[in-house]
């Protein structure tokens, strides 16, 4: 079944082939930046009442050393016959165009990708006719975002990073830096980017983690109905009713909740009494980043309690 993640990785890998650094490097190949890459047709149909589809398929042409091919598949999870699929498209590919076939697989957990590596046999007793084996994409060996200066330098190999990244433990805070890194972008980018993430996130709860921290970046082109603003248009829509300090208030609040950030009584009091739009703009700005919800009110300097309620600097 073609999912999201499916098809976020089928556009990244065409439009972005420098996200295979990882494979360049692998191989012992030049980046890809000194070779010629060109997206083939992922058609691997011979007779019309099978129909064969690789996710992406890239003719790659390096500076240095022979021409080769590139199936890329994305796998959430181990499949039935996947590893009989695969060995037909090598095959097929090999014979079509006469050049050797890598085949990569990306996968979002080290479960899939232990399995996804193979090898795939057809084999009867201790005769294998054939043997695949995948190169694989993973969390194993796709570095995590650990500096926002990544995003800026290499946003596809942030994105796919996030993707590929989205089961693990430090998805939030992998998210938070991607956010935070795109907003170096104009608007255009940021958006195409952004759109990338939404879907390669798919159903995850890393994507409600992300809904949450787009905040950061929605601000930069509001009204284009993209999923990183509805936290951000939920506490505006609010606040038009009832005062937009307060529509801004929940909306810290619920960036907080699909962050898992938990939120002290003192803190939420303060947050919830304060009557400055201004301060609670801030707030909304800083409730993507923050670990914690008193890091909200960090180097403030102290206000009228009718105005923000009590609570520590």
């Amino acid at each position: 079944m073609v999912t999201s993640t499916h098809e976020a990785s089928h556009r990244i890998f065409q439009e972005h082939p420098e996200v295979l650094a990882p494979v360049f490097e692998a191989l012992g190949l030049p980046p890809p930046a000194k070779s010629i890459i060109e997206a083939m047709s992922p058609d691997a149909t011979e007779i019309r009442p099978m129909e064969r589809r690789v996710d992406t398929v890239l003719k790659v042409e390096p500076s240095e050393g022979d021409r080769f091919m590139v199936a890329i598949e994305a796998q959430t999870s181990r499949a039935p016959n996947k590893g009989i699929s695969w060995a037909y498209y090598v095959a097929y590919l090999h014979a079509k165009f006469e050049v050797p076939v890598l085949l990569v697989a990306v996968c979002k957990n080290k479960p899939t990708s232990r399995w996804a590596a193979g090898p795939f046999e057809s084999r009867v007793g201790p005769w294998a006719t054939q043997v695949t084996r995948p190169f694989v994409l993973g969390p194993h060996n796709v570095p995590e975002i650990t500096d926002a200066s990544m995003v800026v330098e290499s946003p596809a190999m942030a994105t796919i990073s996030a993707i590929v990244h989205s089961e693990s433990k430090s998805i939030d805070a992998i998210l938070g830096l991607l956010a935070r890194g795109m907003r170096s972008f104009d608007k255009a980018t940021a958006k195409y980017w952004c759109e990338f993430v939404e879907v390669g996130l798919e159903d995850t709860p890393a994507r409600e983690t992300w809904k949450g921290l787009q905040k950061m970046v929605a601000t930069y082109f509001p009204g284009r109905g993209t999923l990183f603003e509805e936290t951000y248009l939920e506490g505006k829509a609010e606040g038009k009713a009832e005062g937009k300090a307060e529509g801004e208030a929940k909306g810290v609040l619920r960036v907080l909740e699909v962050r898992g950030i938990p939120v002290s009584d003192d803190a939420r009091k303060r947050i919830t009494s304060c009557t400055d739009p201004d301060r609670v703009a801030k707030w909304l700005d800083r409730a993507g980043t923050v670990l914690r919800a008193e890091d909200l009110f960090v180097e403030e300097s102290e206000v009228p309690e009718a105005t923000c309620g009590e609570g520590g600097s």
